[in-house]
């Protein structure tokens, strides 16, 4: 069962397109947000966050940035999406699992819950012409050169497992408490994922595994993020940028004009 939380700012079409997920056998709708806060509330509880994208592009991308901060782990799609290429890389930069245009239909609308529920990505042809062109200017390709991008092969299973878990956003020290291996090694792997993706930082190296698709990660299983245990029980604190999160989206939703 896929469980699907639609954030729309407009209540009334919350809930019509509430009504036509739940007619789906394989598909649970667990809450309507019409505001960031709404949104983050139920974010724990679901698998996959239907974003309408009726205001601009940039409190778009805002707000889905603010939601893959706060749930790393679940995919968003975003639907009423303009037919530009800036809006598309611009939201997929932002991390969104999946798309639907502001013409799509209600078939294309369902077949992207389903994919990025599978880890799986419905692109259109202008969008892959869209995705190669910028990923050959991310990483400053020069079709006269002679190095070429890595072949998928040439990544060694631990470097594919370690790039998988830098695309979940461990840091260095948590991926090496993932795997159970040294800082150093994290570092050098890191180091030598870099060297033959011709990149220079670990978001390039995301970019070009996740949007160009270079190779699957399918035979690496996804770790759960480890958990530090201090040595000296401390009260639990409120995450000190929730406040500013609030602060900074909560006008992106529900704003009254």
């Amino acid at each position: 069962m896929i469980r699907v939380l639609i954030v729309e700012e407009v209540r009334a079409i919350c809930e019509v397109i509430a009504t036509v997920l739940r007619s789906e056998p394989d598909i649970e709708v667990t809450g309507c947000a019409t505001n960031f806060d709404e949104a983050v509330s139920h974010l724990g509880a679901c698998d996959v966050v239907l974003v309408n994208t009726a205001m601009s592009t940039d409190a778009s991308v805002r707000l889905i940035r603010a939601l893959r901060k706060l749930g790393p782990r679940v995919k968003v799609v975003v639907m009423g999406l303009a037919r530009t290429q800036h809006a598309m890389l611009q939201c997929i930069e932002a991390g969104v699992a999946g798309y639907v245009l502001k013409d799509s239909s209600l078939d294309n609308l369902l077949k992207s819950i389903r994919a990025a529920n599978n880890n799986e990505a419905l692109v259109s042809p202008p969008l892959a012409a869209a995705l190669m062109t910028y990923v050959a200017e991310l990483v400053g390709f020069d079709p006269s050169a002679e190095s070429e991008l890595c072949a998928p092969q040439s990544l060694t299973r631990r470097e594919r497992e370690v790039l998988t878990l830098v695309q979940q956003g461990f840091t260095n020290q948590e991926i090496a408490e993932s795997l159970v291996i040294e800082l150093g090694t994290v570092k050098n792997h890191v180091h030598n994922i870099l060297r033959k993706l011709n990149v220079n930082s670990r978001r390039d190296a995301v970019h070009v595994s996740r949007l160009a698709g270079l190779w699957s990660l399918t035979d690496v299983k996804a770790r759960p993020r480890p958990v530090p245990q201090p040595r000296h029980p401390s009260p639990a604190r409120a995450m000190p940028e929730m406040a500013g999160e609030r602060a900074l989206y909560g006008s992106s939703l529900g704003a009254s004009t």
